[in-house]
């Protein structure tokens, strides 16, 4: 018989009463309390700390407090991640995020869900989907992504989107629910490439 752990990362109905499950997560918020209660600019001890939240982390991780997780075992991230003030990260299934990608204040990974039917709801079953973040991407300020979300490469998810499906890499997109609003181009190379010779003749 599966345990109720794995039960959670295998997107099936568990119960977050499970004793094991209440252990992990009371061990997550004891090193979020260390973690939030960290100076402002103390970036050393928070980095520390939030290697030991993590499941795994890259190098040079920057996590603004505050920060908020479930488990936090189920976070993946890769090189050079940062996130900035007020993160919340519910992961009860897998979260794994790529290199290079930045996060704006009060940005907000839900893989937790609950049953539509209210009975069975009622019974504190819950469930969970694993949400899945490229290389080099930049999520705006407020964006909430749903669970069950992959995000690729090299996108950019404009301010206050709500991300309820895939969205592919390369792209633009923005708005409740987040849509594509257009391809990144040669264009936007040429353009920023242009932007940084000027601020390095300047």
């Amino acid at each position: 018989m599966k345990t109720e752990k794995e039960r959670m990362l295998e997107g099936k109905l568990y119960k977050s009463s499970d004793p094991e499950l209440v252990k992990i997560s009371r061990k997550s918020r004891q090193l979020l309390d260390d973690f939030n209660a960290t100076s402002h600019t103390d970036f050393d001890a928070r980095s520390s700390i939030i290697k030991d939240v993590f499941g795994s982390v890259g190098k040079n991780p920057t996590v603004n407090k505050p920060f908020y997780c479930d488990y936090g075992i189920n976070i993946h991230v890769g090189d050079n991640f940062y996130a900035n003030f007020d993160c919340i990260i519910l992961d009860v299934n897998k979260v794994t995020i790529g290199n290079n990608v930045m996060f704006a204040p009060r940005v907000a990974i839900y893989t937790a869900t609950h049953p539509i039917d209210a009975v069975i709801r009622n019974e504190y079953y819950e469930l969970g989907l694993p949400v899945k973040i490229g290389d080099n991407v930049w999520i705006g300020g407020s964006v909430v992504i749903n669970p069950g979300v992959t995000i690729g490469d090299n996108t950019v998810i404009g301010s206050g989107s709500v991300v309820t499906k895939d969205i592919p890499a390369n792209v633009v997109a923005a708005g409740n629910p987040c849509r594509v609003l257009r391809p990144i181009t040669d264009e936007d190379k040429r353009y920023w490439t242009e932007m940084k010779k000027e601020y390095e003749n300047t």
